[in-house]
């Protein structure tokens, strides 16, 4: 079959699952007709038979503040910054109990806080650890060490690798899961791009690593190892970065001898369903070697930034919103602000991003202060400004914004209480509508998925990336914010006069002020671990 043709079959494949993946207003997309929540799916991989090194916890808070992020100074590359880069990304943030339930929460948000994503740290000359890939196991913060070289590989570097097990989500989303997955990888992105910050290093996304690579350079095509346990699908790879450092050519361990250890854990041995459409798609849309599509100049001034919050106190803080208080009416300074946060610039976060921008906001606003109640529009790139009028209901006002700055390109599209649409649109939730306001995230869809199936993932992390910054943007105003991945997607589409593929909604968010359940313990995220554990000690 020609190159060609196997592209637009991918795509196929692609566009079918997606749309037999959507919710509809009379019924929703296939997934199980019940839910066993002793029997969950362990939320923590772990491989049985490899070396474990302890990683240290951060005594204290960051010196470096979340609005001095940007101009951090570069730390040297060692176990202890390599540790706080994986804590304030990935590690735990804290644990919730209710009654005999407990369950963890982590810096990093996921759909249904089930975690598909794996994180693995390939490491040389990192003073204090050894050379050689390592998972990195949240539950405990610490290094499983899954290969070692017999020489040293070539040259210093780091990076991380990213993974996802679909089988964690599949087993309360059903077909669904493949896209919580790939949200799950924005989140991902940019919780290790914030956390890289605080230690002022960059991440630089190797596109030279195509899907097959990265399999074996994270060892996750060694059957053997996972003969028990659900598979992995390789993601992407970052290179971790100083300040003004070119990236280096990466040593496979399949390439190198050296010695592997350790056998994947079984999340869940008794799977009731199967779901052979997220294989399908996922082999469909492997990522190939990618060239970065050229970035423009920012368009945008620079953002100004106040405020004196730790960037680890404000990261660890984050939770998803459960209830909003419905009276809570957000200063309009506040909502330019974080809407200005989603323009893409040269900067953190948007520089671990070589991508053109293709997610639009389109914004249900209900209570913000001197802003009309309605529907608005942010079209984040010169070229989305275009396809979003062509596309989008042709009686809609497209009037500026006099109040907003006057870089921000934001239009109000209609004006009235969009409460109930927003709460009936996002599968009835009440968080929709109880917010300040509500987002439906738009994609550029058709035209980018010509080029390529693998687009699709590409699509879904950017917008899980634009959630992760509002999550963090809103808590440094003293909001919250939640991501909603139950939405009706055609129900979508056709309020917002959708007509055909040229936009697609793939991710809900809301931003408001969060109610408190009191009934709900919070504790420690590692009080488990023994108080003398020391820096690098094998446990």
């Amino acid at each position: 079959m020609a190159t060609g043709d196997k592209r637009e079959v991918a795509g196929q494949v692609v566009m079918a699952y997606h749309e037999r993946s959507k919710h509809h207003l009379n019924r929703y997309a296939a997934g199980p007709e019940t839910l066993d929540w002793d029997a969950q799916p362990d939320p923590f991989r772990a491989f049985t038979g490899s070396p474990q090194h302890v990683l240290p916890l951060l005594a204290d808070e960051t010196a470096v503040t979340f609005a001095g992020l940007p101009a951090a100074t570069p730390q040297p590359f060692t176990l202890q910054t390599v540790a706080q880069l994986l804590e304030l990304s990935l590690g735990l943030a804290a644990w919730k109990e209710y009654g005999p339930d407990r369950w963890a929460l982590r810096c990093n948000p996921s759909s249904g806080n089930l975690h598909p994503t794996e994180a693995y740290v390939l490491a040389c000359e990192v003073q204090g650890l050894e050379d050689g890939l390592y998972h990195y196991l949240s539950r405990d913060h610490l290094l499983e060490q899954r290969w070692s070289p017999d020489t040293r590989p070539r040259g210093p570097g780091l990076y991380i690798g990213l993974s996802s097990i679909p089988w964690r989500e599949a087993w309360k989303y059903g077909e669904r899961a493949l896209r919580y997955c790939q949200l799950d990888i924005g989140h991902a992105l940019g919780a290790l791009r914030y956390a890289a910050g605080t230690l002022g290093w960059h991440l630089h996304w190797r596109g030279d690593v195509d899907d097959a690579r990265l399999h074996g350079l994270l060892g996750l095509d060694r059957s053997g190892d996972f003969a028990h346990a659900e598979g992995e699908d390789a993601e992407c790879l970052l290179e971790v970065l100083p300040t003004d450092t070119m990236p280096s050519a990466i040593a496979s361990p399949a390439a190198l001898p050296g010695q592997w250890r350790g056998q994947a854990n079984c999340l869940d041995p008794h799977p009731l369903y199967q779901w052979p459409v997220i294989a399908e798609t996922t082999r469909a849309s492997r990522m190939p070697v990618l060239t970065p599509d050229p970035l423009p100049p920012d368009p945008w001034p620079a953002r100004k930034k106040a405020g004196q919050t730790a960037a680890s106190a404000l990261i660890r803080r984050r939770r998803s919103a459960q209830r909003f208080d419905p009276n809570t009416v957000m200063a309009a300074d506040d909502f330019f602000t974080l809407l200005d946060a989603l323009l893409p610039r040269s900067t953190l976060p948007w520089d671990l991003w070589p991508f053109t921008p293709r997610i639009h906001p389109i914004l249900f606003v209900h209570r913000v202060s001197g802003l009309g109640s309605g529907l608005y529009a942010l079209p984040r790139t010169a070229e989305g400004g275009p396809v979003l009028r062509m596309t989008l209901h042709p009686d809609f006002s497209w009037e500026a914004v006099a109040a907003a700055p006057t870089h921000l390109p934001l239009w109000r599209l209609y004006g009235g209480d969009v409460r109930g649409i927003a709460r009936t649109l996002s599968c009835h939730q009440a968080i929709a509508a109880d917010s300040c306001f509500a987002v439906a995230f738009l994609a550029e869809y058709a035209d980018p998925l010509k080029s390529g199936a693998w687009r699709y993932r590409l699509l879904y992390q950017e917008a899980g990336l634009l959630g992760q910054i509002l999550y963090l943007e809103a808590e440094s105003l003293g909001l919250n914010g939640t991501g909603i991945g139950c939405f009706f997607d055609d129900a979508v589409h056709e309020i917002l006069g959708i007509q055909d593929n040229r936009l697609h909604s793939l991710y809900h968010f809301t931003v408001g002020r969060a109610l408190t359940d009191t009934r709900i313990s919070t504790l420690p995220p590692y009080a488990h671990r023994e108080l003398n554990t020391h820096a690098g000690e094998n446990a």
